[in-house]
């Protein structure tokens, strides 16, 4: 072998084992997103906050993807419904006889036990689940009465479990109800007796 590709095969080996050598690019990790009234108002507009009640993660949809749900306290959900692309809903009052809430949410500031509070819902996409730049979908759910919050496994029928957002209603009686994603929207289910 010739000195000149002696030269060109050490070059070689070493550029390979250089190579092999180096440490992989890193992969930027996302940054934890913290839930505070700049996250919310970001999501849902200047009218919500924090109340204090801890925000919950599942799948509430089916799809594999994590969902937030956020408690606060809204007191315009309507004026940034377009401008920060959610949907208010109302299905407490859809399940006694009237939910539009365009109407209900003018009614909720009579009732103490139930002015402002609402749930905000993030449907989750893709790997960032509901820390996407454009979630799946977003709801203010408007008019619940509740004092606590928890997600648990909820059976809708025979052989299909979903997971449903079990509240403690603050109406004075102990009340316990679950809303829960049927597929298409959200419903609301009274169920009796207290959590605790």
């Amino acid at each position: 072998m010739s000195f000149p590709k002696f030269s060109l095969l050490i070059a070689f080996c070493l550029c390979l084992s250089f190579t092999l050598s180096a440490q992989p690019a890193s992969v930027p990790v996302a940054p934890k997103l913290s839930i505070d009234n700049d996250f919310v108002q970001k999501q849902f507009g200047s009218t919500c906050a924090l109340i204090g009640i801890e925000p919950l993660k599942a799948d509430l949809d089916g799809d594999g993807i994590e969902d937030i749900v956020i408690p606060a306290r809204c007191t315009n959900p309507m004026m940034d419904q377009t401008e920060n692309s959610f949907v208010v809903i109302d299905p407490y009052d859809s399940f006694f006889g009237y939910g539009n809430p365009k109407i209900t949410t003018q009614f909720s500031t009579e009732d103490p036990e139930r002015r402002g509070f609402s749930l905000l819902v993030i449907h989750g996409a893709g790997p960032e689940a509901w820390r996407a730049a454009t979630p799946k979908a977003k709801f203010i759910i408007v008019n619940l009465p509740f004092k606590q919050v928890v997600i648990k496994k909820l059976a809708i029928k025979k052989n299909k479990k979903v997971m449903g957002i079990f509240t403690e209603e603050n109406t004075g009686d102990q009340m316990t109800s679950v809303i829960f994603w049927d597929g298409k929207r959200y419903k609301y289910q009274p169920l009796g007796s207290s959590m605790e």
